[in-house]
């Protein structure tokens, strides 16, 4: 059996930039270790928008201009990045908040074998959510779990709501 481990948007801007929380910046210890710990294949997302967001549906409901491609906060956190580098993995750009590809790209690196999903990351209450369900309607019958101490949301209240859901789903929360 395969296992998969989905690193969610561990980028700078979500960690200490122009989004980052100390919730999100309390977590990278633990992805790092989760990240040298694994046993299986990686996927890393990266949120990633253009000099235009402001212009975009989301750049309207959210202002802040953050994830814009090339830039220090586009890039992984430093010690995620190191850790993603040592190990190796697969990068994956998405330009909102669940990566319509991933299915695509994880049922390939599968060669149909039976396979687990796991995923951590930022934020917990949007891309995490996102790509957990995704994920899940993609794969209805595959194991999914989403490892709390690995994750951090906008708000401790809004990662705990999203775990609620996640797990409403039947997405185990470890």
């Amino acid at each position: 059996m395969k296992h998969f481990l989905i690193v969610v948007d561990m980028q700078k801007d979500f960690v200490d930039g122009a989004l980052g929380t100390s919730e999100a910046v309390g977590i990278v210890k633990n992805v790092v270790r989760k990240i040298e710990d694994f046993d299986g294949e990686i996927f890393a997302t990266l949120d990633t928008h253009f000099e235009n967001y402001l212009e975009t549906a989301e750049g309207k409901k959210l202002p802040v201009e953050h994830c814009i491609k090339d830039t220090d906060g586009w890039r992984f956190d430093k010690a995620v990045g190191e850790a993603l580098e040592k190990k190796g993995f697969t990068a994956v750009e998405k330009n909102t908040f669940g990566s319509v590809d991933l299915p695509r790209l994880i049922k390939d690196a599968s060669g149909g074998d039976e396979f687990t999903l796991e995923l951590c990351g930022l934020c917990t209450d949007i891309c995490v959510v996102s790509n957990a369900l995704v994920l899940k309607a993609s794969f209805p019958e595959i194991p999914i779990a989403v490892d709390a101490a690995c994750c951090a949301g906008v708000t401790p209240e809004a990662h705990d709501a999203a775990l609620k859901t996640m797990a409403s789903c039947q997405i185990d929360i470890i």
